[in-house]
């Protein structure tokens, strides 16, 4: 990493969902800091301090925490659950469910083409300043707050059968999920769709206003996704 690290001037820092995400995240803020890089956008989590119990948000926040202790300069971006994340629900969709038991708080679900305008952006806007830019934060999320009733809706409207939401059983999601990805992330993941039952992922008041504003477009839609998406089927 000391090596990778020579001759940058900006950073983005972004840690897959790993077992070592932590050691991964501040062993290269150290290094980083070392470098003498000023200009840090770090990809952290939506709700990162409110999912407390969830390992791979937890993690983030801990970085987070970290970056305001020690005064770096950096953007955390705080993405929500990925539009794209459903596509792998297409044979489901087809057969007419929506399997993704995400609860009926509501979740503002984010496209990641969204994500990479802003993450470009953000990155683009740190370099091009003359001096290192004020620690900020800023949630990346999408046009809509939905339930997993909503969403199934507009599947069934965008493929012109009916599409019925498949339930909140989270033993049933692990145990699926065990069966794709390591038991301790299936855990993982399921410990993150119990937050979504209780808190969802709500916007905060000004988020979706701020990101429209640094991507210099209106926010993807989940229907426009979705519609898109069963279009290439």
């Amino acid at each position: 990493m000391r090596t990778a690290l020579k001759g940058v001037n900006t950073l983005f820092l972004l840690n897959a969902v790993a077992a070592d995400e932590v050691t991964q995240a501040l062993a290269t803020l150290d290094l980083v800091r070392e470098a003498g890089i000023q200009r840090i956008v770090y990809f952290s989590v939506f709700n990162s301090a409110l999912f407390d119990d969830v390992p791979h948000f937890a993690g983030k926040y801990l970085v987070e925490r970290v970056i305001d202790a020690q005064a770096i300069p950096a953007t955390v971006l705080r993405p929500a659950y990925f539009m794209q994340n459903d596509l792998m629900f297409r044979d489901a969709l087809k057969d007419g469910v929506y399997p993704m038991p995400i609860g009926g708080v509501g979740v503002a679900m984010v496209d990641i083409r969204d994500i990479a305008d802003a993450v470009v952006a953000e990155l683009l806007r740190r370099e091009r300043a003359p001096h290192p830019l004020p620690r900020t934060t800023i949630e990346l999320v999408g046009a809509d707050t939905l339930t997993g009733a909503e969403i199934a809706a507009i599947w069934a409207s965008v493929l012109g059968h009916d599409v019925r939401y498949g339930g909140d059983d989270l033993a049933i999601f692990e145990s699926r999920a065990a069966g794709m990805m390591p038991g301790w992330m299936a855990h993982d993941f399921r410990l993150m769709l119990r937050a979504f039952h209780r808190f969802g992922l709500i916007p905060g008041k000004d988020s979706r206003a701020i990101f429209e504003a640094l991507i210099g477009h209106p926010l993807r839609s989940y229907r426009a996704f979705a519609r898109e998406a069963a279009a290439n089927w």
